[in-house]
């Protein structure tokens, strides 16, 4: 039996459209092609494909690994791979679900009131990793440039004098293309150069200081106070905001006990 693709379409509910794309790409090959016409016909036995592949979509899955699903060579290579996909759409909806709580409390409270202190600090030397970097790609690569810093210390082993930080200049917000982003751990005394990791300076700096509490989903709400507070002043100086994460994922798994300093870069007036 032959179904036309329109036919195929009403039994699968998938668009004709979806279902071309699907042979372009060569996730669902139609049963036949009449070489005259260019005209696509299925099987029957196509339709529990089709539905498949209509309910991974569903589920937000890439084509490349719907592909990779129904090829696979085994129920156990399959159901690996299927389950890897929903322990990240789980982590998803995690994220999904702070963002809607930080947004609530966004609604409730437009104006964020927090305590902001003057602080001057010194040089410091720390283990740290320079690259440039672009919004999109922060969380994977902060992650992982700390991961990498931690390793180093632990292989020789040092203990950290401080907590992660991260330098961030003014253009990685203003802008979409990446900026050199710098994660860093001080420490006392020095280490050999490994892979990306190197030992740096991070320069002496007068900052205004808040502190955040919570999630990151909500930081940017931090920043808008403590940016209102040092506009407010006109004392803001050219340079890169810090970041302290003085408890983080890395420490705990709730967020709701993270605690991050948001530093500001400013000169004193008294």
């Amino acid at each position: 039996m032959r179904l036309t693709i329109g036919d195929f379409s009403r039994m699968t509910h998938l668009s004709v459209k979806a279902l071309r794309h699907y042979h372009d790409v060569g996730l669902l090959v139609p049963a036949e092609i009449d070489p005259a016409s260019g005209y696509r016909f299925y099987e029957p036995g196509q339709v529990a494909t089709a539905q498949v592949i209509r309910r991974f979509r569903d589920l937000g899955m890439p084509l490349d690994e719907i592909r990779a699903i129904l090829r696979a060579p085994d129920v156990e290579t399959r159901n690996r791979m299927i389950v890897a996909h929903m322990r990240r759409m789980e982590s998803r909806l995690a994220e999904a679900e702070s963002v809607v709580a930080s947004l609530r409390s966004l609604l409730d409270k437009p104006l964020l009131s927090i305590a902001i202190e003057h602080r001057v600090v010194g040089g410091v030397r720390a283990l740290g990793i320079a690259e440039h970097v672009s919004m999109a790609e922060l969380d994977d690569w902060w992650e992982g440039a700390f991961r990498e810093l931690d390793a180093a210390l632990a292989a020789a082993g040092v203990p950290a004098a401080g907590p992660r930080s991260a330098l961030y200049p003014t253009e990685f917000f203003e802008y979409e293309a990446g900026c050199e982003i710098v994660a860093y751990v001080p420490i006392s005394g020095s280490l050999f150069d490994h892979g990306r990791v190197r030992m740096i300076e991070v320069p002496s700096a007068e900052l205004a200081v808040a502190t955040h509490r919570g999630g990151l989903a909500d930081l940017d709400r931090t920043y808008g106070a403590l940016g209102a507070y040092v506009a407010e002043r006109e004392i803001g100086v050219t340079g890169p905001i810090r970041e302290h994460y003085v408890v983080s994922a890395f420490d705990m798994d709730d967020e709701s006990g993270h605690v991050t300093e948001v530093c500001w870069p400013v000169f004193q007036t008294a």
